[in-house]
């Protein structure tokens, strides 16, 4: 019974995502051309996190990265976290218990980052843009594109155990997650227009994941035998590696600065965990800066 249950709940999760994106998609979408991004932050900047439990462990390594890159008062500014949470559930929070909305408020935040869940378009994502900007017209909204959950956006792919993660192929998850990508880009720039520059960043976790997913196909991730050795369940809960490689892209997109080099995380005589790490590194450098929505250029 607990198993039909289980399996019920996933399915259901599964069909919401697909008809949101069903419906959205009816009309097609582009997916080049970013607005103007913002010039690149010179100081620490006051981040609040704001998501879900694919987003919210970023907090710590985030001043723990912009203390070991020498980015001065960079400061915590505020964590909201509600489990597998839409946009919208964070937006109607009570007022007393709502951090962020706090916090925006008070003009206490450079940075806001958001993670929308399935549900997309969200029309909290507008209304979190519109409060942070009356009060701080500088003020970025960087949002996480995660990696979907159960390995799935629709009814016939959804995983039931961790071990079938080791079966996808990259294609596979780079078409599950398209859906997704293509609704959220759609939000983003529509934003963004209405604000006459871009004010919403998006940043390429799901990317940077599937990358580091196929370095494990092809016996390049040291220490990684198979893909789940990367996720602690079904639904895609990250591991160590996958909370580095999404802190470390939140750090680019925040900062425009590369991780790569940064030894904040290395471990002493892991010689493998090292090894990956700096893989890690340069995989999320590569993401944020290959994806026009980001803003951030490689300029190297």
């Amino acid at each position: 019974m607990l198993k039909f249950v289980v399996r019920a709940w996933i399915l259901l999760i599964a069909l919401q995502f697909s008809l949101f994106a069903t419906s959205q998609l009816l009309a097609g979408e582009k997916t080049d051309a970013a607005a103007p991004a913002a010039s690149a932050p010179v100081e620490g900047q006051r981040v609040f996190i704001c998501g879900h439990s694919f987003h919210v462990y970023i907090a710590k390594p985030l001043e723990e990265l912009a203390k070991a890159a020498g980015i001065k008062n960079h400061s915590n500014a505020g964590v909201q976290f509600i489990g597998g949470s839409s946009v919208t559930q964070h937006w109607d929070l009570a007022d007393e218990k709502n951090k962020c909305k706090q916090a925006l408020k008070a003009g206490k935040i450079d940075v806001l980052t958001l993670s929308p869940n399935w549900i997309i378009p969200d029309p909290a994502i507008d209304r979190f843009v519109d409060l942070a900007l009356q009060q701080n017209p500088n003020t970025r909204i960087v949002m996480q594109l995660s990696w979907p959950a159960f390995d799935s956006g629709n009814l016939s792919n959804v995983i039931l155990r961790n071990e079938e993660r080791d079966k996808k192929t990259v294609e596979q998850l780079q078409q599950t997650s398209e859906p997704m990508r293509l609704l959220i880009e759609k939000q983003a720039r529509a934003i963004n227009e209405k604000h006459g520059k871009q004010v919403l960043f998006l940043v390429p976790v799901a990317q940077a994941v599937f990358a580091l997913r196929d370095k494990v196909i092809r016996g390049e991730a040291p220490g990684v035998a198979k893909q789940s050795d990367l996720f602690t369940d079904s639904l895609g809960h990250g591991k160590e590696h996958i909370q580095r490689l999404a802190a470390y892209c939140s750090f680019a997109a925040i900062y425009h600065r590369s991780p790569v080099g940064l030894t904040v995380f290395e471990k002493p005589g892991d010689e493998n965990w090292n090894k990956l790490n700096r893989i890690l590194q340069q995989l999320a450098w590569d993401a944020v800066t290959q994806y026009p929505l980001s803003g951030v250029h490689d300029t190297k």
